[in-house]
């Protein structure tokens, strides 16, 4: 059983969000695939196998954490397609069949990604009790993410708080399906990001996810009516930071970045 290690949403080694990668004739029974993901021990490992030509996709794919499978994974999908383009198991545009639908991976000039997901439907709530008390700073603003992201999303006072969070995890579990976005403006216009954001979800069994595709499918519409532009940078401030370039098209968001092969082996199992 091949398997590929990839930092995602980064040009760099080290940096972005790691995924675990496995292109297999078909999918081993949950058990093994969680297993594998325990073993893996990312936040996200990748399982796709080609499709019969002529469908609606090419590769059938799904995610899971250590703890849990997921219904949407935006840094694993890219991971994947850059795994199919870089070894030529599959050339330009890939479709995968998700639990989240057909969501399409399309290579690009300057050698990125570029992810077409559904845009997150945002819902603002009042603020939480408690929520404040968690993650240790006051939300500005606060939205329900839907089904798919499964996320409360929270606007914080300004950049240096969000970089600046140590929150309590297990009181983050109790406010949303998976756990809470905490977002801010860029603090300076020309350092080539316009928003940051952090991602904490200890409910699916990541504490804090590095760099979330995901999330940047609410995080797009949600800067972008604020900013009143459709094209947006955002700066995942983690400690393996990483930038994804959004674009807002309605009902579905283009995620777009880079991503770099770091481990390759043979999975002895």
């Amino acid at each position: 059983m091949r398997i590929r290690i990839v930092d995602a949403f980064t040009d760099r080694p080290f940096t972005g969000n790691p995924a675990g990668v496995l292109l297999l004739d078909a999918f081993p029974d949950d058990a093994r695939m969680r297993d594998v993901a325990r073993e893996v021990n990312h936040a996200e490992t990748a399982f796709a196998h080609p499709l019969p030509a002529g469908g609606e996709a090419d590769w059938a794919l799904r995610w899971f954490t250590p703890a849990a499978e997921v219904a949407l994974c935006g840094h694993a999908t890219l991971a994947t397609a850059h795994v199919l383009h870089s070894t030529g198991a599959h050339r330009g545009p890939v479709r995968f069949l998700t639990h989240s639908g057909v969501l399409v991976a399309t290579p690009a000039e300057d050698g990125s990604v570029v992810l077409d997901f559904p845009t997150a439907p945002l819902t603002e709530v009042p603020i939480p009790a408690g929520v404040a008390e968690a993650l240790g700073a006051q939300p500005v603003t606060a939205y329900d993410t839907g089904p798919n992201v499964g996320d409360l999303l929270v606007e914080l006072a300004d950049e240096a708080t969000v970089r600046a969070l140590r929150p309590d995890h297990r009181a983050l579990g109790a406010h949303s399906a998976r756990g809470v976005i905490a977002t801010a403006r860029a603090a300076d216009p020309d350092a080539g990001h316009d928003f940051v954001s952090r991602c904490f979800f200890p409910n699916v069994g990541v504490d804090e996810d590095p760099v979330t595709g995901s999330a940047h499918t609410a995080l797009a519409p949600y800067w972008s009516a604020r900013l009143g532009r459709t094209a947006l940078t955002g700066l995942q401030a983690s400690q393996r930071p990483g930038r994804v370039r959004t674009e807002l098209r309605g009902d579905r968001t283009l995620l777009a970045g880079s991503a770099v092969t770091v481990v390759e082996g043979e999975l002895l199992v």
